[in-house]
This record gives structure tokens, C-alpha cells and sequence, in this order.
């Protein structure tokens, strides 16, 4: 290690002014062992700076280099790891930590006290030496190296003091006067004590002959220590004065304290009292009002409102701690009591008193209501007890129970007014309802209870049977009513007189329902805010009770204020959703196409009702009703389905449009009439699609079922019926239904052309399929003359047997049963005619094209012409 030392001063700090003190060989801690040197240097120059400095063995050779140099001033901390054990790693707290792991304690030791002795001569103990023996930090034990070369380089840098310019001005004058002071220096030397010791001899004569001037000296000390004696034994005297002076300014700054904290009580009691005179005193003008006011009259009213809510005041002061204690303060609280229980019990039995009379005036029968339909008002009431609006406030807030009595009181006496009022409300309604089915005519239950198209009436159809055209079609004009003058008419009639009515009897509801709820918040100061509630039952009105614990006033509720208002609403009118069902299902009993009327009306009124109020009275009680409403539609639809399911035809007869098809058209004539700008339209259009299907598969099923009418004339006719009803109205829900019902319609048309057209030339028909199967059979068309069944003078011959005069008739007896299978209400008589001329003339053009291409040259022609053909069938058309 001393060799590398010697190489490191020589090689790398010689040449920078620097030398080595200590070295230490390490590594970094946790990483591959990359030995190299921590050396501690100082330079050799003044200021000395010390430094810490990493050297490296170069990669290229044995020579060292210097890798990293830190101040010593920056270095925070030492930690050694360990005090007590031998352990080779140590820390280096620079501008980060670094972590060292020494090749062996004692070499990490003797580092660590190097930079120890250095930072005390240098640094004055900044760097703080964490886990380091106390043997190490004791600077004058030295210790092997280190005192050789921290101890013994750093005393000689110490001894060694550099002359100043005036010292080296007196050595140089001094060698200048002794030439020989280079040459011979001993008696250099010699000379320099010689005159060391006059000097010395010169100063002691001198201190003695100075001897009396201390003499004096002293006594003039001696006297001025007897004049301190005399000071201090004056200033002695003066403390004693002023110890007396200050004994007494103590007292008297006690005095001025005192003073003071009474001038302080004094108004703070001042205070106290003005604050109870203020806030717990009441004027006897109020007393007065609290006790004898007159209740009945709006300036005595108005009285008692301000009397109570400075009686409020008073009673909710918040006292200040002590206060409650004084006999005064309880003597006050004592009267309030009395006050609020005296005009407490005063306002109730006057509340009391105007329920009890006003209910009575208020219970007349409906009589001068018949004619109009309309419900008694009570505003006037309202106003009159909204008059004690903030009196029930204040009521509310200081004798809950008695706020509670008052409540159950008025709603006790309303839910018999209203009871009443309601009840005769809707017999004059159910009235006009019936009296709406006796106006128009006495068998409207007959005709349509029993009839076989989709009418309101639930009946089977059972017993409907079609007994021929003639038969069927005077059935038509009673059955199929919404076609027709009569019932038709005085069912728009009835069913809007009915639609009236209900929309009269929601009017009339609504208002009434409104205003009942709008006064109840605004008088029993119910606004619907949640509060918090303690101890509460509900009554046997169903409104809430209140049941404290003893000893604590009851001033909080169980039931938020909101639903307060809706106990109260659903106890006085309890009775209106039963009297609306009972509406309801007379008007579903009278026709049950009504329930269309009431399930618009009622969605309608149960939207408006949400819009204003979604948890309202009202808004609850239409959309429990609009269920019901909405059962009885779906009963209506399910009803019509299942009178369709339940249709007989008769199989003598031909059976023509199908009177639930028309039926269909009815409903949805009426539908589309109702409906329009409906809020429900969903439902309508649900309904539509499930009649529809029904409709199309009772029809195909009756089609299947027809004895008398071929298939594809009642599938035709049918379809036709309902792609027409369907393009005129213009239902945007069933317009796949309609594309589909016009595809079911022209391809029976089809169908039917092609099975009733027949072969009308029935032999040529199979002369000319025997060729097609030759020419199948793989015969080329040119040589089929040559078979010889298929000759010319064989096609000649069937050509013969088809004069014109005989197609004609075949085409006339072909017109007569077509025109015995159609009816006449949907006029398809000339369409399918016209259909059946193109498909003849197919045929046609067909023939002609296979006696062209395999008799050619032959000259063979039909008997008659396509001209011929268009004359045959409009002569027969316009002959029948």
C-alpha cells in the first residue's frame, strides 16, 4: 500500500500542488468489484483546500488516473455501518450517497479518521460522523499510518509560519551590519544573544526605577475604592425609597384593576338586562290579542298573527347560560306557556268551529249542477281559511298535537263533503252515459252485442253464418254499420257524446284535485320539503299522529311534509278512484270501443298532471286509474281477435269480404280518428299489428274452409280489401302488413286467372305439349313435322276444331263464372277480366311461336287472330 502511495503522490497529486494524507482501496457496494482508491489530499498552497479524490487503474495500461474529485466542505455525512463490529462498508454522503466497501477495516478506519482530523482542523466539525468508534474520533491518539501521515505532515505545515515584509526588512538590516552572519553563523548567533541579554538588563533597570510612580498608583486606587464604598452606600439608600414608592404604585394599579373589572361586570350586567328587557319582554297590546282577540275579523286576525309570532320570538330566544336560573327569566317563561296554551286552545276550537260550518254549508246536493256536469267550487273556503294560514304555522311549531287534531278534523268533515259532492257527480255522469245508448235506439245492445263485424261490443260470433250473396249482402248494411247511414251515424253520434262526458267528468276532477292539494300545502304549511322525524304513528284517518317521548315536545315528523299532503289528499278523496273505475267499466259494458275514448282522454290527463306535478294527488291516482283504462283496451283487442277466431261461414253461399275484415276497417277508421296527436300512440299501433296478423290468418283459414268460393277468390278479394283500407289510411306501423297483403292479393289474382283461364283450347294445348316433350326429349325443333304425330295435317286438323265462333262462347261461359264467384262490393269483376285476356293472349303468342319455329314455311295459322281475341273480350264485357 505504501508503494502505491508513493506511485499515486508522485504521478497524479506532484503535479496538480497537492499532497496525500490518507488512501483507502474500495469498491462499490452491491455491484461487480471494481476496485479503485478514495484519497484524501490537501494542497500545498494557501488557502489549503481538502479534497476527497477516486483514482482508477487505466484499462490500457498500469498506469493510474483520476477518476472524481469532491470537496471535503461539500461531504454531509460519514457512516460507518457499525461502531461495535468490524465491517468494511461505509457511506459517503455527497450530493448523493455513496456506497463503499473497503478491502479491509483497518484501511476504512484509518480513512475515516484522516478525514476526521481533517474536518476538525479545517472545517470546524461540519461533517457529521455517523456508527464511528469513539476510539477513531479522538484526534490525539494517533494510530499505525495515519499519524505518520495525517499527524506528522499536517504539524509541520502548522510549525511552519511565513515571515512578514517587515520581518524580512529587519533580518536583511541585521545581516547587512554583520558581514559574516552567512559566513560564520555561530558567532552570528553569539553576537544576537550578547545583545538579547543588554536588552534584557536595560528593561529591569528600567521596572525599577518606575517603582514609586506605582506607589502613587495604588493610592490613588485606594481612594477611588473609597469613593465607590461612598456611591454605593447612597445608592443603597435610594433603593430603600424606591422599593417603598413601588409597594405603593402596586397598590394602587390593584386599586385601578379593581375599579375597572367592576366598571366591566357593571356592563356586562347592563347588557344582560337590556338583552331580556328586549328579547323576552311582551307588549300588553299582545297579551291582550293572545288572550281576548277576536279570531273572526281580518284586523283581528291580523292581530293575533303578529301577537303570536312575538310570542314565537320570545319563547325561541336563545338564553344565555345563567339566565334560565333567574326568578325573573322563569316568571316570564311561565306566562309564555300560559299565553301559547290559552290562545292555542282559542285558535283550535275557532279552526274547529269553521270546519264544522263551513263543511255544512258546503254539503248541498248537485242539483243546480245536473245540467252542466260540473263540481261544487270551494274557493271561497279556501279563502276564507287561508286566512289562518300563518296562524296554523305557528300552531305547527309550538302544540304539534293540537296542528295534528286540527288536520284530522278538516280532513274528517272534507272527506264527507267531498264524498258526497263526488258521489252525485258521477251518477249524473253515468246517467248522460246511459242516457246517450236510449237517445239513439233501442237495439244499439242487439245489433252490436251480437253482430259479426269488429264492433265495441265482447259477443262471439258464434251464430253468424253467410247465407248467400243476397242475403249477406242486407246483412252488410246492419252488420257493417260503419259503412252505412243509419247506425253508423247515431254510433259517431253516441260514442262522441260519451267521449264528451268523460272528458267533462276529468275536466271537472283535475281543478278540483288541484286546488285541494294547492291549499292544503299553503294552510297546514305543508311544502313538501323533507324533514326528519322522531316518535310517529299514523292515526286511524291515516294522518300521522304524533306520540313523543314524555317530557319532550313533539316538533318533528316521521313522514316527510310531501307525503303529509298525500295522506291527506288520498283520505279526502278516497272515493274518486273507485266512482272513475266504476265509470269506466259502464262505459266499457255500453261499447267497448269506448275504452279507445277513455285511454286517450286519460293518457292525455295523466301527461299533463306529470308535467305539472309527477308525485302529485292527481297525477297518482289517473295513472292507477289509466291502468285499468289501458286492461280494457287490451280486453277490446284480445275481444275482436277472438270474434274473428270464432267466424262460421256458410257453405251454400259464396263468401265475399269477411265481415271482420271490414270490421278492421272500421276499427281503424275510428282508431286514426281517436288517436290523432295521442300521447299513447304505441299502443294503438301494438294493437294494430296483433289484428292484423289476426285478421290475416282468419282469413286464410276461412279461405281453406270455403266450399262455395274457390280459395284464391276469397284470399283476392279479401287481401285487395285490406291493401285498399290499409293505402288510405296510411298506417306507418302496418306497412309491412300492407306490402304484404298486396303481395298475398296479386298472386291469388294470379292463381285464380291461371286456374280458371284453364286450357280454353284444350287440344291444341296437348298437341302442343307433346311437341315441348319432344323437343325435351332432345328432337331438334325444325324436324318435329316429321314425327308422325306431330305432322302438319295433324296440327291442321286441331286447329280446325277452334273456330272462332267456338272460343268465343268458351269465353263467354268462362265470364258468367267468374262473375258467380266475385262479389260485388270490391269491383274486381273487370280486373280479373283483363287479367284473364293477357294471360289468354300469352297463350296465344305462345302457340304462335312454336308452329313458327317448328313448321316453318308451312303456312299453318290459328282461326283466329289476337285482334279477333280483343274484340271476343270486350264484347262479352260489355255484354253483361
Amino acid at each position: 500500500m505504501t508503494a502505491i502511495k508513493h506511485a499515486l503522490q508522485r504521478d497524479i497529486f506532484t503535479p496538480n500542488d497537492e499532497r496525500l494524507l490518507s488512501i483507502v482501496n474500495v469498491c462499490k457496494a452491491g455491484k461487480k468489484k471494481k476496485n479503485c482508491f478514495l484519497c484524501a489530499t490537501v494542497t500545498t498552497e494557501r488557502p489549503v483546500q481538502v479534497r476527497v479524490v477516486k483514482v482508477k487503474k487505466s484499462d490500457k495500461g498500469d498506469f493510474y488516473k483520476r477518476q472524481m474529485a469532491w470537496e471535503l466542505r461539500d461531504l454531509a455525512e460519514v457512516d460507518a455501518k457499525d461502531a461495535s463490529k468490524e465491517n468494511p462498508e461505509f457511506d459517503l454522503h455527497f450530493e448523493k450517497v455513496y456506497r463503499w466497501v473497503a478491502s479491509s477495516t483497518a484501511e476504512k478506519n484509518s480513512f475515516i479518521s484522516c478525514i476526521w482530523k481533517l474536518n476538525q482542523r479545517y472545517l470546524r466539525k461540519k461533517v457529521e460522523f455517523v456508527n464511528v468508534s469513539s476510539q477513531l474520533l479522538e484526534e490525539s491518539v494517533p494510530s499505525g499510518e495515519s499519524q505518520s501521515v495525517a499527524g506528522g505532515d499536517e504539524d509541520a505545515l502548522d510549525d511552519y509560519q511565513e515571515l512578514n515584509a517587515r520581518e524580512e526588512q529587519d533580518i536583511e538590516g541585521m545581516m547587512e551590519v554583520c558581514e559574516y552572519a552567512i559566513s560564520n553563523a555561530e558567532a552570528f548567533a553569539e553576537k544576537l544573544s550578547r545583545e538579547l541579554q543588554v536588552l534584557d538588563g536595560a528593561n529591569i533597570q528600567s521596572i525599577m526605577a518606575s517603582e514609586k510612580q506605582v506607589n502613587i498608583l495604588m493610592q490613588l486606587l485606594d481612594e477611588a475604592l473609597s469613593e465607590v464604598d461612598t456611591i454605593e452606600g447612597k445608592l443603597s439608600s435610594y433603593e430603600e425609597m424606591l422599593q417603598s414608592v413601588k409597594e405603593q404604585m402596586d397598590q394602587i394599579s390593584q386599586s385601578n384593576r379593581l375599579i375597572q373589572i367592576s366598571n366591566t361586570n357593571n356592563g356586562k350586567l347592563l347588557d344582560e338586562i337590556q338583552f331580556l328587557v328586549n328579547y323576552m319582554d311582551l307588549s300588553k297590546g299582545h297579551i291582550r290579542a293572545l288572550q281576548d282577540g277576536d279570531l273572526s275579523s281580518p284586523k283581528g286576525i291580523e292581530a293575533c298573527i303578529n301577537a303570536s309570532e312575538a310570542l314565537l320570538q320570545c319563547m325561541n330566544v336563545a338564553l344565555r347560560p345563567g339566565h334560565e336560573k333567574l326568578m325573573a327569566v322563569k316568571q316570564q317563561q311561565h306566562l309564555f306557556t300560559e299565553l301559547r296554551d290559552t290562545f292555542a286552545r282559542r285558535l283550535t276550537n275557532h279552526l274547529n268551529n269553521v270546519f264544522v260550518h263551513q263543511g255544512h254549508d258546503q254539503s248541498s246536493t248537485l242539483s243546480q249542477h245536473t245540467a252542466e256536469l260540473t263540481l261544487p267550487k270551494h274557493s271561497p273556503l279556501h279563502r276564507d281559511l287561508l286566512r289562518y294560514a300563518k296562524l296554523m304555522e305557528w300552531l305547527k311549531n309550538t302544540q304539534r298535537e293540537k296542528y295534528d287534531g286540527l288536520s284530522r278534523t278538516y280532513v274528517d268533515y272534507m272527506t264527507r263533503l267531498y264524498e258526497r259532492e263526488i258521489k252525485d257527480f258521477f251518477e249524473v255522469a253515468k246517467i248522460k252515459m246511459a242516457g246517450t245508448t236510449k237517445e239513439g235506439k233501442g237495439n244499439k245492445f242487439g245489433l252490436h252485442g251480437s253482430s259479426g263485424k269488429l264492433t265495441g261490443s265482447t259477443s262471439s260470433l258464434n251464430k253468424l253464418t253467410v247465407q248467400g250473396s243476397s242475403s249477406r249482402r242486407s246483412q252488410s248494411s246492419s252488420l257493417l254499420d260503419m259503412g252505412n247511414m243509419s247506425a253508423s251515424d247515431l254510433d259517431v253520434a253516441d260514442r262522441t257524446k260519451f267521449d264528451k262526458i268523460f272528458e267533462q267528468v276529468l275536466s271537472e276532477l283535475e281543478p278540483l284535485c288541484l286546488a285541494e292539494q294547492d291549499f292544503i300545502s299553503k294552510f297546514f304549511k305543508l311544502q313538501q320539503h323533507p324533514t326528519l322525524a322522531q316518535g310517529e304513528v299514523e292515526s286511524d284517518g291515516g294522518l300521522p299522529s304524533r306520540q313523543p317521548p314524555p317530557g319532550e315536545h313533539r316538533h318533528s315528523m316521521s313522514l316527510t311534509e310531501k307525503d303529509m299532503v298525500r295522506l291527506m289528499m288520498n283520505k279526502i278523496f278516497q272515493s274518486i278512484e273507485t266512482e272513475l273505475n266504476s265509470l269506466i267499466a259502464l262505459g266499457d259494458k255500453i261499447d267497448s270501443f269506448h275504452s279507445l275514448y277513455m285511454l286517450v282522454k286519460m293518457s292525455h290527463h295523466v301527461w299533463t298532471a306529470q308535467n305539472v306535478d309527477p308525485a302529485s294527488y292527481l297525477s297518482t291516482t289517473l295513472g292507477n286509474v289509466l291502468v285499468t283504462v289501458k286492461r280494457n283496451f287490451d280486453k277490446c283487442i284480445s275481444g275482436q281477435i277472438r270474434q274473428m277466431e270464432e267466424v262460421k261461414i256458410s257453405k251454400k253461399s259464396k263468401v265475399g269480404i269477411l265481415p271482420f275484415v271490414t270490421g278492421f276497417e272500421e276499427f281503424a277508421e275510428l282508431a286514426e280518428t281517436i288517436f290523432r296527436n295521442a300521447e299513447r300512440r304505441g299502443d294503438l299501433d301494438k294493437a294494430y299489428v296483433k289484428l292484423i296478423r289476426a285478421v290475416f290468418m282468419n282469413v286464410e283459414k276461412v279461405a281453406n274452409e270455403s266450399q262455395k268460393t274457390p280459395r284464391d277468390v276469397v284470399m283476392m278479394e279479401n287481401f285487395h280489401h285490406i291493401f285498399s283500407t290499409q293505402s288510405r289510411l296510411k298506417i306507418s306501423c302496418l306497412e309491412t302488413e300492407r306490402r304484404e297483403a298486396k303481395h298475398k292479393y296479386t298472386d291469388h289474382l294470379q292463381s285464380y286467372v291461371i286456374n280458371s283461364l284453364g286450357q280454353p283450347l284444350e287440344k291444341l294445348n296437348h298437341f302442343f305439349e307433346g311437341v315441348e316433350a319432344r323437343v325435351a326429349q332432345g328432337v331438334r325443333e325444325e324436324e318435329v313435322s316429321y314425327q308422325l304425330a306431330f305432322n302438319k295435317q295433324e296440327l291442321r286438323k286441331v286447329i280446325k276444331e277452334y273456330p272462332g265462333k267456338e272460343v268465343k262462347k268458351g269465353l263467354d261461359n268462362l265470364y258468367k263464372k267468374v262473375d258467380k264467384h266475385l262479389c260485388e262490393e270490391e269491383s274486381l269483376l273487370q280486373v280479373v277480366w283483363h287479367s284473364m285476356q293477357d294471360e289468354f293472349i300469352r297463350q296465344y303468342k305462345h302457340f304462335e311461336g312454336l308452329i313458327g319455329r317448328c313448321y316453318p314455311g308451312s303456312g299453318i295459322t290459328m282461326e283466329f287472330t289476337i285482334g279477333d281475341m280483343l274484340e271476343y273480350f270486350s264484347s262479352i264485357a260489355q255484354s253483361h
